[in-house]
């Protein structure tokens, strides 16, 4: 128990939230303040990892503390959703949200779609969603395709790593794929469906993966608010450096990681050329990018 003396300790990690449907990212991140607050935790600064549209739930990387320097990492990491894809009917926003704005009386067969998913894989042009946060002359698209305006985006090039045809019903057909920043599955949606010579539209969308964090570490917010409450923060927090774990690490000195608090570089190093997380016994001190010996910091973190 805490004595009127204790400080609680800085908060630093990660909180993946399986976000629920209806609710915005901000929003999301809005809800966990409240939940430490609440609970007389301090906030520490905070954001999230990567936009997920309100219509959409999943994997929501929330940063805390230090780990939000990582945020910026998790916005280039490749993501992964699940969608289904209701054909015969195309709307405004590319989902359930928007006005039917094209029709058609094709319903394509289970072979149909799987002889098409081969040329959607790899890298390709892709149009964004007139409704999408991108700007237009200093715009949102979504604000400019609302006061009626046409909206053109320039196409964008994407990668899709890999994707499946999961489940099919008479009129709609359900996937899973993992692409790269920047990607729109409303678009990638309304591609597949113009590609069998229909058209479609997303009724649902969820995210399974964002960079290293998946839905086996993702926590609801309810459950969130439960463990705080029963002082058990730590069960939902993960580590920085689970935002890191394809990053080598590399062991420094207590020396080292001195002048790399303050900024400095290190000179004749042995570490091999590339990105690496520099540690002082198991604490982060920076991520750093080694070439030639050189050692300079990417971000430093104000743990020790």
């Amino acid at each position: 128990m805490m004595t009127a003396t204790t400080e609680p300790a800085a908060i630093n990690g990660w909180i993946v939230l399986d976000k629920p449907l209806a609710l915005s990212s901000a929003q999301g991140v809005a809800a966990v303040k409240r939940i430490l607050r609440t609970n007389g935790l301090p906030v520490p600064r905070i954001g999230h990892g990567g936009t997920l549209d309100p219509l959409a739930t999943g994997v929501l990387p929330i940063a805390l503390g230090e780990a939000t320097k990582l945020a910026g990492r998790m916005l280039d990491a490749a993501k992964g959703y699940d969608f289904t894809v209701q054909f015969g009917t195309q709307t405004s926003t590319l989902d359930a949200e928007g006005a039917v704005v094209a029709t058609s009386d094709v319903r394509p067969t289970q072979e149909q779609i799987t002889a098409i998913l081969p040329g959607f894989t790899g890298a390709q042009d892709q149009v964004p969603p007139a409704y999408s946060a991108l700007k237009v002359d200093g715009k949102r698209a979504y604000a400019l395709a609302r006061a009626g305006e046409e909206v053109v985006l320039a196409t964008r090039r994407i990668t899709v790593h890999n994707i499946e045809l999961v489940a099919t019903t008479a009129d709609s057909a359900t996937f899973s794929t993992l692409v790269s920043k920047g990607s729109y599955i409303r678009s990638l949606a309304r591609d597949i469906a113009i590609a069998i010579g229909s058209v479609g539209h997303v009724t649902m969308l969820r995210r399974t993966r964002s960079g290293p964090f998946t839905l086996d570490q993702a926590i609801s917010l309810d459950k969130l608010a439960e463990l705080v409450q029963g002082a058990r923060l730590e069960q939902a927090l993960l580590p920085l450096m689970a935002g890191l774990d394809d990053i080598p690490a590399l062991s420094i000195s207590p020396d080292e990681a001195a002048a790399l608090q303050q900024g400095r570089r290190l000179f004749g190093h042995p570490a091999s050329n590339g990105t690496h997380l520099a540690v002082h016994g198991s604490v982060p001190v920076a991520l750093v990018e080694a070439q030639s010996g050189e050692v300079r910091v990417l971000r430093g973190f104000n743990l020790i």
